[in-house]
């Protein structure tokens, strides 16, 4: 065996498939396109003469050869990502720098409890500022460097000077009152458009997801306020017969606040809001901004974990 013939960056694409059990997860927290994932892992399969991970119902499936090599690769990515950081110095950690954030009070909300006793021990000297995003990519701040990083559910059709990794998904449930008097006997999407709706606009705008697919069943709900935060809504709907559709982490903080508020299912289909983490190819090796990333995405991984 020549180890001059192999490729150790396939170890690292090994682990990520093998937690992520999902193509698309793994290409993305990669930061490749899906055609540039394929070739390597058929690279990786040619490399260990065995499929590795095959597709199933639900993502990937591992084989039996993946299982009993997933211990011995985790343990050469961990000392192998060791050496490189020993070999890049951690002074960067120590260097007193500024990193701005562009994001939404709900994602400040979600992931800043977190991430922050993170950065105030192992890198004391950083300050970070965050900036409301604003319903869209900021893209001249990240291309000039007064951005570092970007994190929403809302970004598209990037350029191909910009990464993102997937942090979270997130489903819509609907928050109200719990003595709602419209809601006596369930929601149901009678009762959801009987209601009077809040909804969370960062452009102005009051056409959102919601609206969309409920015009693409013949129906109309009425919006009496659109505000520009996540956040404020949730206080604005206890007492009232109010209904504010918004995601279920939003809901859940809500309701563990004020008793007087309950969850109910959303009354229509709604795909899944995917929040990414954009950074431009500038900083893509910084050290520094590097572990940031990484620090976002395992704060992000946690809130996710399942429960036990």
């Amino acid at each position: 065996m020549n180890i001059a013939s192999k490729d150790l960056n396939l170890l690292h694409l090994f682990q990520v498939l093998y937690e992520e059990r999902n193509a698309s997860r793994a290409a993305q927290r990669l930061a490749l396109s899906q055609p540039a994932l394929s070739h390597k892992l058929n690279k990786l399969r040619q490399q260990f003469g065995d499929p590795l991970f095959v597709r199933a119902p639900r993502g990937l499936s591992a084989t039996p050869r993946a299982h009993e090599l997933a211990p011995q690769v985790q343990h050469l990515v961990e000392q192998l990502q060791a050496f490189y950081l020993r070999c890049d110095g951690e002074d960067f950690l120590a260097r007193p720098t500024r990193l701005h954030l562009y994001s939404t009070d709900y994602l400040e909300q979600t992931l800043l409890p977190g991430l922050l006793p993170i950065l105030r021990s192992q890198a004391p000297n950083l300050t970070l500022i965050t900036h409301n995003t604003r319903g869209e990519l900021p893209r001249e701040a990240l291309e000039k460097g007064t951005c570092d990083l970007a994190i929403a559910g809302f970004y598209n059709d990037l350029p191909d000077t910009f990464h993102q990794q997937r942090l979270l998904s997130e489903a819509f449930v609907v928050l109200a009152a719990r003595d709602n008097p419209q809601l006596a006997k369930g929601l149901d999407l009678r009762a959801f458009l009987a209601c009077e709706h809040l909804l969370t606009t960062l452009t102005g705008d009051l056409d959102g997801r919601v609206d969309r697919a409920l015009r693409a069943l013949g129906h109309q709900r009425r919006v009496i306020a659109g505000l520009s935060s996540f956040i404020a809504p949730t206080r604005l709907v206890r007492g009232t017969d109010l209904l504010l559709t918004c995601l279920r982490a939003l809901a859940e903080e809500a309701v563990a606040r004020d008793p007087g508020l309950v969850i109910h299912p959303l009354p229509l289909a709604l795909p899944q809001v995917e929040v990414m983490q954009i950074w431009h190819a500038r900083t893509h090796a910084d050290p520094l901004r590097r572990w940031f990333r990484q620090q976002v995405w395992t704060v992000a991984a946690q809130l996710t974990a399942p429960a036990g």
